[in-house]
C-alpha cells in the first residue's frame, strides 16, 4: 500500500498538541480533486517537508468526517517541533494500523497514540519505499 496526500498545513485546533502529540493538519483540496477513498483511521508513514527537503516518520490520521463529510487529515511527525502553517507537506502512507475510533478518556487516548507512534517508529524503517 502506497497513497500519497498532499496539501497545504492549515491551522488546527491545537487538541494534538494539548495531548502532547502535535499534528499538522492538511487543507483537503488536492484530496477532493484527487478522489482519494481511504477508510478512517491511523496510517503509518512518511512526511515529506518540502520546505526543509526532509522525509520524517510520521503517525497519519485519516478521519473523523466534518459537516462536509470530509475527513480530517493530520499527521504527528515524530521528533518534529517546529510551525509548519503555509508550508507544504506530502504525506506517504504505508500501512494501515487501526481504524479510526472515539476514546472515553483523554487518559486512554494519549495510552493508544502512544502505541500508535510506538508502531511507526518500529514499522516505517526507511523511506526507502517511497518511489
Amino acid at each position: 500500500m502506497q497513497v500519497v496526500i498532499e496539501g497545504k498545513v492549515i491551522k488546527g485546533d491545537g487538541y494534538g498538541k494539548k495531548l502532547g502529540f502535535p499534528t499538522a493538519n492538511l487543507d483537503r483540496k488536492q484530496f477532493v480533486k484527487d478522489k482519494i477513498k481511504l477508510p478512517l483511521g491511523v496510517y503509518a508513514g512518511v512526511a515529506f517537508l518540502h520546505h526543509l527537503k526532509k522525509i520524517r516518520k510520521a503517525a497519519i490520521v485519516i478521519g473523523p468526517l466534518d459537516r462536509r463529510k470530509l475527513p480530517k487529515i493530520e499527521a504527528h511527525i515524530l521528533g518534529f517541533k517546529s510551525r509548519l502553517h503555509g508550508k507544504k507537506l506530502t504525506l506517504y502512507l504505508y500501512k494501515f494500523l487501526r481504524p479510526f475510533q472515539t476514546f472515553k478518556t483523554e487518559r486512554l487516548l494519549i495510552a493508544q497514540i502512544k502505541k500508535d507512534v510506538k508502531r511507526v517508529e518500529k514499522e516505517v524503517a526507511t523511506p526507502a519505499f517511497i518511489k
